[in-house]
């Protein structure tokens, strides 16, 4: 998965329940994915290719909106995880 933010945000968005941090609408950027690379990944971690996906796009969009999971300490995880567990994905 790869992803490509139309503005590269020194901090992420806070994503909070109720707030509107992004205009609905609003362009972020693209998210590409490889179908072969998902249908690995679904293998892997024993889901089906929709859930994979789904997880990847999460992860993606995670991205758009400024998460670095390679320098952020972890926080892009925790909030990954806690999307996960309300968007009911596994």
């Amino acid at each position: 998965m790869l992803s490509f933010p139309l503005v590269v945000r020194r901090k992420p968005v806070r994503l909070r329940r109720g707030s509107r941090t992004v205009k609905t609408g609003e362009y972020l950027g693209d998210i590409a994915i490889s179908p072969a690379t998902a249908q690995r990944y679904a293998k892997k971690n024993g889901r089906k290719l929709s859930s994979e996906l789904r997880v990847l796009i999460l992860h993606g969009v995670l991205h758009l909106l400024g998460y670095d999971h390679e320098s952020d300490r972890g926080e892009m995880d925790r909030v990954e995880r806690k999307l996960r567990k309300r968007l009911g994905l596994a």
